[in-house]
């Protein structure tokens, strides 16, 4: 069973090279574009499956009495599978298929949506018990299973995403096209706080589960029509020396030494000190991340009393801004500071705190769509650059998807503290108790990335 499962997903063989120059130039202009695009709106829908829980919320607290620590263990079961199985992914996603790879996890996180909102439908919230249990403490953990079936599913898109990208992008180009392409994460947060938005608000939580369900699988089977792997399954040549670009130099060892993976594995990610520090700074990004993403439209219903379209509409301004935001880290990090990362990432994070500190204190609710705005530029920044482009030039291209899934894990390890620790403070200390929270966060964070600074002068 295991051996054909790896069969189904097994990489396809490299293509004798085109030797044709115009038809490989012909061909790599349109997969280059075809593979990004695709990917591009493939990483959109998962969002659409992943923040609808953040719209929810409210109605979920509404009807089954959860309290903020319980929805804080809902939110955290799909970070934790999700963290797990970025990393298992990562490594799967490496020697993977990516057109079959892909779309099978799409279609998973769908079904796994799709369970997420009938688990309530035959099971009747009340005060008599369940096999000697609440029943709502039956659905809670109903919910948390298929929360976390969600996540394990959707923690195999990134890799897969970040493969193709490594292979169909060179060096010299691939940082703008990776923050190009890291937009996908706002676009898809944005689109399903106003879709899950408008559809809670009019036709309950479920809704807001059963349309991107369905939406993903229609994209699914999109998708293995458009993407491939590597562009050698192709028969074009490798993307640096169809660019006449001298690859880097660990790559290049690769290439001729005859390492296994897991040589190469161990040496540029388990052993390498940067990778680290930026896996342990990707904890207090998500954290501030996922505070806000999962948390604000709760914030804003309950400390400033705002109607639920209103804060869903707020909300809004932080992915749409954001994209700007991550953009601009892309860029100026190339342009501005020659490729160095740390310099913008700690800007960034400066600019996370004073968000925050104004939000708390602010009074005026136009002002409060600016300054979510202006958390998502500053959130998203950091966020595309730390466990992924920074990552991955960090280690080499032959772990690609391995390096960003080890600092990814890394990252849902601050998703779950995010949701755990957030409901948790509200219970404990109200909104102040979880803005200072993630204040703390971007503080540490700024620590760490001050030190990654530091290693890049050297």
């Amino acid at each position: 069973m295991a051996s054909k499962f790896f069969e189904f997903f097994k990489e396809p063989p490299s293509q004798p090279v085109i030797e044709d120059k115009a038809k490989v130039d012909s061909m790599y202009s349109h997969w280059r574009w075809r593979i990004f695009y695709s990917c591009f709106i493939g990483y959109t829908v998962f969002y659409l499956c992943k923040k609808n829980i953040a719209v929810a919320l409210p109605g979920l607290s509404e009807e089954f009495n959860f309290t903020n620590t319980e929805l804080g263990l809902l939110g955290s079961s799909l970070y934790l599978t999700y963290g797990i199985g970025k990393f298992v992914n990562g490594v799967l996603a490496d020697g993977s298929d990516v057109r079959k790879f892909l779309p099978t996890a799409l279609i998973m996180t769908a079904i796994a949506n799709l369970c997420f909102a009938l688990s309530a439908v035959f099971i009747t919230p009340g005060e008599f018990t369940f096999f000697g249990l609440p029943t709502n403490t039956i659905i809670l953990w109903l919910f948390v299973f298929f929360w976390g079936a969600s996540g394990w599913f959707q923690s195999a898109g990134f890799p897969a995403v970040a493969k193709s990208l490594t292979y169909w992008y060179s060096n010299s180009e691939r940082g703008t096209k990776w923050s190009l392409w890291s937009c996908s994460h706002q676009m898809g947060t944005f689109l399903s706080v106003i879709v899950s938005g408008f559809l809670v608000a009019h036709y309950g939580w479920r809704m807001a589960f059963f349309v991107p369900g369905t939406i993903a699988i229609l994209v699914a089977i999109w998708l293995y029509n458009r993407l491939r792997d590597k562009p050698q399954s192709l028969g074009l040549p490798d993307v640096e020396s169809y660019r006449e670009e001298v690859a880097v130099k660990k790559d290049a060892g690769c290439e001729v030494d005859n390492r296994s993976y897991l040589e190469v594995f161990k040496e540029n990610i388990l052993f390498n000190k940067t990778i680290w520090l930026l896996a342990i700074a990707y904890v207090f990004v998500y954290v501030i991340r996922f505070g806000a993403e999962d948390w604000m439209i709760k914030y804003l219903s309950e400390a400033k009393a705002n109607s639920l379209e209103l804060a869903s509409l707020k909300l809004s301004s932080l992915p749409l801004v954001g994209i700007a935001g991550t953009v601009c880290a892309g860029v100026i990090s190339d342009k501005v500071f020659k490729g160095k990362r740390a310099p913008v990432n700690l800007i960034y994070l400066i600019g996370v705190v004073v968000c925050l500190v104004l939000l708390k204190f602010n009074t005026i609710s136009t002002l409060d769509f600016v300054l979510i705005g202006l958390l998502g530029a500053f959130t998203y920044g950091p966020q595309m650059m730390i466990g992924g482009l920074c990552a991955v030039e960090s280690s080499s291209k032959k772990v690609a998807s391995a390096a960003t899934g080890f600092t990814g894990t890394f990252g849902y390890v601050g998703a779950v503290l995010s949701a755990t620790g957030t409901g948790f403070m509200v219970d404990k200390f109200g909104w102040n108790g979880a803005l200072s929270f993630w204040i703390a966060s971007a503080v540490i964070c700024i620590v760490i990335c001050i030190m990654l600074w530091q290693n890049e002068k050297k």
